[in-house]
């Protein structure tokens, strides 16, 4: 029996769609990691070096994610690529807007969408590549809601002293303390987190 050509057209157009979403994602973490690391700069240039061991601990996780990215993608389409441009960089209360208005983004419109498109494939390799985004995204989420209150709070405190940060080495988690045996977002075991300064 012949397979329905157009039943198999719109499968191939799916897993297009799939991987055009696996792109942006590995776009949009790139830019997220070149992003970071330059707010890390700016906040050890001005003196705020707890600011700017958490945009280290960020864009290692948004390292994590464009590594897994990058993974799916080869395995559906070939190597990916991408085109940086440079980040634009404020002062670092500034860019710590910035960078929670793009985590929200990611939380709220772009990983959801990309989930909704590939949990019909039953694609696996995609939804979890996604979902740990999603899930370490909201952890930066809400990092990023605890932190900016410190920032101006106090001139001795918080915001000026190098930190500590955990982040899950498979799916970009981040946090402040160790939190449970396992990653919350992924399972993976806590004692293979990485340490972030």
């Amino acid at each position: 029996m012949a397979a329905d050509p157009v039943l198999a057209r719109a499968i191939s157009i799916e897993d297009i769609a799939v991987i055009r979403h696996l792109e942006t994602a590995f776009e949009e973490e790139n830019k997220n990691i070149a992003t970071c690391r330059a707010y890390a700069s700016r906040g050890d240039e001005e003196g705020f070096h707890g600011i700017a061991s958490f945009f280290r601990a960020i864009a290692r996780a948004e390292q994590i994610h464009a590594a897994n990215h990058a993974r799916v993608l080869r395995q559906m389409s070939g190597p990916p690529s991408v085109q940086m441009t440079l980040p634009h960089v404020e002062g670092s209360l500034e860019n710590l807007r910035t960078a929670l208005a793009d985590q929200r983004f990611e939380v709220e419109y772009l990983y959801p969408a990309f989930l909704t498109a590939a949990v019909p494939l039953i694609d696996s390799t995609a939804i979890r590549t996604f979902h740990w985004a999603l899930e370490a995204d909201k952890s930066h989420v809400r990092l990023f809601w605890e932190l900016l209150p410190r920032v101006g709070a106090d001139k001795a405190g918080w915001a000026y002293t190098p930190h500590l940060f955990f982040v899950c080495a498979l799916c970009g988690y981040v946090a402040q303390n160790p939190e449970s045996e396992n990653c919350p977002s992924c399972n993976y075991l806590w004692e293979r987190f990485e340490t972030i300064q």
